[in-house]
């Protein structure tokens, strides 16, 4: 789960990470209000469009003010606007809510992130001189200019993890203390909130001396949620895709991509293995969706219904295994599903496991001309591609 740069810095605050002031707002008026209140020594305010995706600077969701009457009508353009960055995808992102914040006498950018790396099972702090640029160009471009520390949770973050990340940033002495309590501060913050990562870019020291975040990202262990009520609270539905957010009310774990063969399998390890072979057969998966061990013909004719509301799919490759429940079963409730939902695009169907044979029987005598018999996991991803770009003709 992930949410706004605003509440971050709310949880930032309580930890003692320096951050500007600043005020959400929803309306153009409230905007305006925010940057009279706040005031400020340099009469700039940072008008920042509130989505859950990066690159908002180069789409135009981050503005300069030089008045309050400036930053009501950057307010006005862009509260309802759609926001195309490089992670919204073309579909862009509706700005539903801004935040007003002070301008910062900045002297330096460093770029700060905490990301859990599962090679290694601990959280790894990064740094870089190269704040105020995506991470990932600077990882291709100058890989170096790249400081990891991976922090062991038995132990905790200690004062040398720092000294090695103010090091490899090349802050001067009289620095190093303050950017290592800073550091300390992040990654409190990361472990009592089940975070999966905290990204603050930039990260500014002022003319002043001092380090603040001028932005902040955070997203959340979903499997975590139980125990933070604080963060579910934050969860801004808006953001989410809503056919994400059904599945999930049906126990169905389910992700939107961009390609044109829906998915529907059981085991996230057989689904993502399902998504590759599509790729390897020339093919784009149009969405990652898990029914769990125990498919039905309820959960099954939902799986339908929720992947044929996405346009670009032209076929749908069904890959169960039929380990919890026979494929005898699965086959009956494709066909009911299919009849009851209306299918109008070719629909694949591997089954493997306890009853197989019968299962394929099943579908073979089953007289609906969507459905088409696989053999194999490689024969059922080649035929769900070409049925994808040649449809039911």
């Amino acid at each position: 789960m992930n949410i706004h740069e605003h509440q971050a810095k709310e949880i930032f605050r309580k930890y003692g990470v320096p951050t500007p002031r600043g005020f959400v707002a929803f309306k153009p008026e409230n905007a305006v209000k925010a940057a009279q209140q706040l005031g400020g020594d340099l009469d700039v305010w940072v008008v920042k469009a509130q989505i859950h995706a990066g690159g908002r600077g180069k789409a135009g969701g981050v503005k300069l003010a030089r008045s309050t009457e400036e930053v009501g009508l950057i307010a006005k353009q862009m509260l309802g606007s759609k926001l195309v960055t490089h992670q919204t995808g073309p579909e862009g992102k509706v700005v539903h809510r801004i935040y007003i914040e002070e301008g910062v006498n900045i002297e330096k950018e460093f770029y700060l992130g905490m990301v859990l790396d599962r090679s290694l099972e601990m959280p790894v702090m990064m740094a870089s001189s190269e704040g105020g640029v995506e991470i990932e160009e600077v990882a291709a471009r100058s890989p170096e200019k790249i400081i990891k520390v991976a922090i062991n949770p038995t132990i905790g973050f200690q004062g040398f993890h720092g000294r090695k990340l103010a090091f490899g940033l090349g802050l001067p002495r009289e620095l190093v203390n303050k950017f290592i309590s800073f550091a300390q501060a992040i990654y409190n913050v990361y472990m009592d909130y089940d975070a999966n990562l905290i990204e603050i870019n930039p990260l500014v020291l002022t003319k002043e001396g001092k380090f603040i975040a001028l932005d902040a990202k955070m997203s959340f262990d979903d499997n975590a949620l139980y125990r933070q009520p604080e963060i579910l609270a934050m969860r801004d539905l808006t953001e989410e895709e809503p056919t994400e957010i059904e599945a999930a009310k049906y126990g169905l774990s389910y992700v939107k991509l961009d390609g044109n063969v829906g998915c529907m399998v059981n085991g996230a390890g057989l689904a993502m293995a399902t998504m590759d072979i599509i790729k390897h057969e020339g093919g784009r998966p149009a969405n990652f969706l898990d029914v769990g061990g125990g498919a039905s013909a309820e959960t099954v004719a939902k799986g339908f219904e929720i992947i044929l509301r996405d346009p670009n799919v032209k076929s749908i490759f069904v890959n169960i295994f039929g380990g919890i429940v026979r494929c005898d079963r699965v086959a009956n409730g494709i066909i009911e599903a299919t009849k009851a939902t209306q299918v109008n695009v070719p629909v694949v169907v591997r089954l493997d496991g306890t009853n197989a044979e019968e299962a394929a029987e099943i579908l073979n005598n089953s007289g609906i001309k969507q459905l088409i018999a696989a053999t194999d996991l490689k024969d059922g991803a080649r035929k769900a591609v070409e049925a994808a770009e040649r449809g039911l003709a």
